[in-house]
């Protein structure tokens, strides 16, 4: 199949040529995307290509096995996507507090570039601490102010080497944070890692008499600011988890009016259960705060890939991108002879599917 794709790639001219791409931006009925100058509508279908098929985060070994990040892209773009959600580890990025790490901006412009060439548009979420090893201790041992400044450089970084691209979709400032919590002030990761990666994140760990909306409010404004002061024109949004979908009548904390107001759309994390499609449809229904929503992540680990299919059917209206997984191998090189390999390979069987009635409609 990596074959057959870089064949491909190589016919005609010899090299691959790019088509010219147009900025995302929101409607102006608020409810969707658009594409500018042209005025095509723009639905997001994508996948979170956050590592790869042994668990290596893609910062991780995007230097060294470059070709590999690049023949991924293309099969992506072979499975009907049209953009890409990559997560970038904070303690990758940043050699100090004030101190971006050289290196690995070049390859996120690298990045962007590839992304350009394959007509794929990038979610760029960042302040990633899935793996502990990649944690520097000095960035743990900062206060919250110190650490929200450090974040802030953070994105001030990537913003400063992502601007002229059309290829941004958005920014996600953090995958799912929470306000509060932790028995230690250096603790910052929050719930039980999964496959040895923490997702969840702190924000805070004291009120210190504020409410969580505040908190959220303060923090969401800070990290938008310092990408608004370089880069005023690509979106900005934060992954959640829809705590609605768990405990019926909780309330959206990032997606309060006070927060919301300084992110371009909303993005929540949705993994239905089998029989209960119409209940992560209520829970999404929450989310509907006047803004376009996307469901940036999603996958049929609790449900059929006919069941997730239906999620997306009946959540159009509502929604208007879903985002799911692509972790580096195509579908002959899947064992479907194993239970997740089954799953996966019918997973992106019904995505390629989907992606292909999008395209005629």
């Amino acid at each position: 199949m990596r074959f057959c794709i870089l064949a491909l790639m190589l016919i005609g001219t010899g090299l691959h040529s790019a088509t010219a791409m147009d900025h995302v931006s929101v409607s102006d009925d608020k409810r969707s995307f658009v594409l500018k100058p042209s005025m095509t509508a723009f639905s997001p279908w994508g996948v979170n290509y956050d590592h790869d098929d042994s668990g290596r985060l893609l910062d991780e070994y995007w230097l060294e096995e470059w070709d590999t990040v690049v023949q991924d892209f293309h099969e992506i773009k072979s499975l009907g996507a049209n953009c890409v959600r990559i997560h970038l580890q904070y303690g990758k990025f940043m050699d100090a507090a004030d101190k971006p790490n050289v290196t690995s901006l070049q390859q996120l412009a690298k990045l962007v570039k590839l992304a350009e060439e394959t007509g794929l548009y990038l979610d760029i979420t960042g302040l990633a601490c899935y793996h502990k090893a990649n944690i520097p201790e000095w960035y743990d041992a900062l206060s919250e102010a110190d650490r929200w400044t450090a974040q802030a450089k953070f994105w001030e970084a990537i913003a400063n080497t992502c601007k002229e691209s059309p290829a941004i979709f958005c920014y996600d400032l953090m995958n799912e944070p929470v306000v509060g919590g932790g028995t230690s002030p250096t603790d910052w990761l929050a719930g039980e890692p999964l496959g040895g990666k923490y997702f969840v994140q702190r924000i805070a760990h004291d009120l210190a008499g504020r409410t969580n909306v505040q908190v959220a409010h303060d923090w969401v404004r800070q990290l938008s600011d310092s990408i608004r002061r370089v880069d005023p024109k690509h979106l900005i949004t934060v992954g959640v988890i829809p705590w609605t979908h768990v405990w019926p009548g909780a309330k959206p904390i990032f997606y309060a009016p006070e927060p919301a107001k300084y992110l371009d759309f909303v993005s929540v994390h949705f993994y239905p259960e089998t029989e209960q499609i119409q209940k992560a449809l209520t829970a999404l229904q929450v989310y509907d705060v006047g803004k376009p929503i996307v469901v940036e992540e999603m996958f049929p680990l609790k449900c059929s890939s006919t069941e997730l299919i239906e999620f997306v059917h009946r959540s159009k209206g509502v929604a208007c991108g879903w985002i799911s997984f692509y972790w580096g191998k195509p579908i002959d090189e899947l064992d479907q002879k194993t239970i997740a390999g089954k799953i996966t390979a019918d997973w992106y069987k019904a995505f390629q599917a989907e992606a292909t009635a999008r395209m005629g409609n």
